[in-house]
Formats: C-alpha cells, structure tokens, sequence
C-alpha cells in the first residue's frame, strides 16, 4: 500500500476535517511508530503503527464502527434460517459489518457492529472484563436485596452467574425496574438469574457496552461511533 499523508489517513478514518488534523499533529498528541509526528509526515496504513492520545488507530479504509438500537422481536444474526425478521434490514450502506456478540430476540438495545474482528473478539471476551449495562423491568418488587443477590452470584445450570454491580430504579404494586452491570455474555444470563430470584423479566434494554451508551438512538436507527468511542474501546480492551 503507498505512502499517504498522516493528516489524510487520520481523515478518513474520522478524526475530522484535514485541518482538524493537522492541529492534533502538531499539538503533539500523534505518534508513529512511537515517535512524535511532525506535518509533512507519511504513513503506510498497512505497516504503520499510528496511536492518537496514546490510543491505536485502526487505519484499514474499510473498517467500520456503528451503534444499533436492536429492537425487540429482531434475532442477532443477519441471516435467519427459521424465516424471523434479522439485522439484514438494519445494516448501514457500505463494507459488511457483523454484531458484537448477541442480544437474545426479546431484548433490545445496543448492539455494536463492526467488521474489526480483533477489537470484537475482545469486547466479546470476559477476560478483558468490558461492562454491558442492562435497564430490567420484572414483575414483583425487587428490594437491595433483591441487588445484593443478583451481585453475590446466583447459581444456574451452566454455573454462578454474578453481577458486576445492581440496584433498583423504580418500584411500583406488581412491577419494578434494575439496572445490572454484567461482563459476562451468557446466553440470555440476565433474564434467568432474575427468574431463578423470583422476578420474572417483562423487558431488558442494554444501554451501555464499555465506554458506548445507546443514548436517544431508537429502536432500528443506526449511528457511527465517534472517534472518541472506538478509542475508548481499544482502551478498555487493552489493544
């Protein structure tokens, strides 16, 4: 791949106007290969290593990042053999990106899609301990208890499942609300340890993946994430 201009490159992968960053290289804030970048400097994309505030920049002109509000009744997959509706419909215009793990039919709410496999496979993995933030609403009225349980662990088929953190956020006769912090990615893993409490789950909404919220996205609309998150990502994950 030829030589580009690093305020080029840094363009085109979402850094803002050339302008934008050729004032990011020459406040200091852009290495190459660990050194310092100077204007006027070139890069390979495909053998240069090019960190913005001490962060990786991916710099494949095809890779992608987005958020998806997945709504409810959509499968995580793009291509459904039993015929219900999938992502294919949601998918934004351009190279084919792929779901960052699931979010079982029921559920709804952020789902990152990215076609970057090393960078999914790590938000994907409890290892790297990237937190995913449930809203719940469940039938019967939880308590700090209720909380405190959910953290402590609560034994299913498939072993202890335990929450990173949880507390109630609403309670009214018959109904109430959580919000359950999980890195773990069992299937359907938050609806069952509720369940096996007692609390039926009547709708789950994943507001939050590391360091990206869903935010005001509605159901089925689609964003690219901000240079900002997919930094902040490759930080969480350690890349």
């Amino acid at each position: 791949m030829p030589e580009e201009r690093l305020q080029k490159v840094l363009a085109r992968v979402g850094f803002g106007s050339r302008r934008a960053c050729e004032e990011l290289i020459a406040g200091g804030r852009v290495t190459v290969n660990g050194r310092v970048a100077r204007l006027g400097d070139r890069v390979d994309p495909s053998r240069d290593v090019v960190e913005v505030d001490g962060s990786r920049v991916n710099l494949d002109p095809r890779v992608r990042y987005y958020a998806l509000h997945k709504p409810a009744g959509v499968v995580t997959t793009l291509r459904d053999q039993r015929g219900r509706p999938d992502l294919r419909p949601l998918l934004p215009p351009g190279p084919r990106v792929y779901p960052i793990g699931r979010l079982d039919r029921d559920s709804e709410g952020l789902l990152l899609l990215t076609n970057d496999g090393e960078l999914a496979n790590r938000v994907m993995h409890p290892r790297y301990g990237v937190e995913k933030e449930y809203l719940v609403e469940v039938e019967g009225e939880p308590t700090e208890r209720t909380a405190r349980a959910l953290e402590r662990g609560v034994e299913l088929e498939d072993g202890l499942a335990r929450a990173v953190s949880a507390r109630v956020v609403g309670r009214r006769p018959g109904r109430g609300a959580l919000r359950v912090v999980m890195v773990e990615g069992r299937k359907r893993e938050v609806r069952r340890m509720l369940e096996a409490l007692g609390f039926p789950v009547r709708r789950l909404v994943r507001l939050r993946v590391g360091p990206v919220r869903l935010g005001r996205l509605r159901p089925g609309q689609v964003r690219p994430l901000t240079p900002e998150e997919v930094r902040a990502l490759y930080r969480a994950t350690g890349l």
